[in-house]
């Protein structure tokens, strides 16, 4: 990818993609619809930013910093508004992201609307010169792979089928003695980790941890993404980052405007792409595999005679 495109967007993309699949373990597995995961997202992007500036560390403990400070925010976050469903889990969600939201415009440490800037990217494992592009593209995409198998590994599990079910039917999980709280307060805890790692990519990659990575848009941005792919897919929220960063690219000069048509395209994608991007083609393929299986059948009944 980085020879087709600019490195940057390639990793921005990865980036992205490793959020929305975090976002996506909650909101397409679980059923939960959040609107604070830019707080694990900032939070940790904040974090990795001044231990990194102003305290010098090694990047890959700058890392861990972050990704441990957005699990922690996860755990609280989500042991508190687990108890509530639907619009009030995604409002309590909401509330507590803009309280990060307004620590990080006040507090001195990350400077205000100015953001913490020129973080060094330093070396991993004191041997890969972060500094030059290529080598910070590869880690990220490894990273991104680590976190792509991760995901993949806890939908296939027992512990992911328990999520589904939760799901689907919270009843009647809880009438076969799943503690469907608990169930749902570690998935949203691997979730706030996931984007913690995204976040803390972030500010090593583009050297810098703003405002933006804790406001609202940040939130509402993974939650399109994970639309526009596919809600409850694996590669759903890989698509929809990619085609969201390429519509922002692209639709750059027209300023304040690519919020208005991120909109539309929205409205567009509830409307017509229910499923998004994925879902709609495994349904496709699905519903193509299976008018070919109807039309084989009396074929090979005319030849059993």
């Amino acid at each position: 990818m980085p020879f087709v495109v600019y490195p940057i967007m390639a990793m921005k993309i990865l980036v992205l993609a490793l959020f929305a699949l975090a976002y996506n373990l909650i909101f397409g597995y679980v059923g939960l619809l959040a609107f604070g995961h830019a707080a694990f997202y900032g939070s940790s992007a904040y974090v990795t930013a001044h231990a990194a500036a102003a305290w010098g560390l090694p990047t890959e403990i700058c890392i861990l910093m972050g990704v441990a400070t957005a699990t922690a925010v996860g755990t609280l976050f989500g042991w508190l508004a687990i108890r509530r469903q639907g619009l009030y889990f995604a409002m309590i969600t909401l509330a507590l992201a803009q309280i990060i939201y307004f620590y990080a415009v006040q507090a001195p440490w990350t400077h205000g609307e100015d953001g913490i800037q020129s973080v060094p990217r330093g070396t991993l494992f004191g041997a890969i010169d972060l500094s030059n592009t290529f080598n910070m593209y590869y880690v990220t995409l490894a990273v991104f792979l680590a976190g792509f198998a991760f995901v993949y590994r806890i939908i296939h599990s027992p512990f992911g089928q328990t999520l589904k079910s939760i799901r689907e039917n919270e009843p009647r999980a809880i009438s076969l003695g799943y503690s469907t709280d608990r169930f749902k307060l570690i998935a949203f805890m691997l979730s706030a980790m996931l984007a913690g790692v995204a976040g803390a990519l972030k500010a090593i990659i583009f050297q810098l941890a703003s405002l933006a990575d804790v406001f609202f848009m940040t939130s509402a941005d993974v939650l399109l993404m994970t639309l526009i792919g596919g809600v409850g897919t694996l590669l759903g929220p890989v698509v929809g980052a990619a085609v969201l960063v390429t519509l922002q690219r692209e639709l750059a000069t027209f300023g304040a405007w690519v919020v208005v048509i991120q909109g539309v395209i929205f409205v567009l994608c509830v409307l017509f792409l229910r499923k998004g991007i994925i879902g709609t083609l495994e349904e496709f393929l699905a519903n193509r595999a299976e008018r070919k299986a109807q039309g084989a059948t009396p074929a090979k009944a005319k030849v059993a005679p």
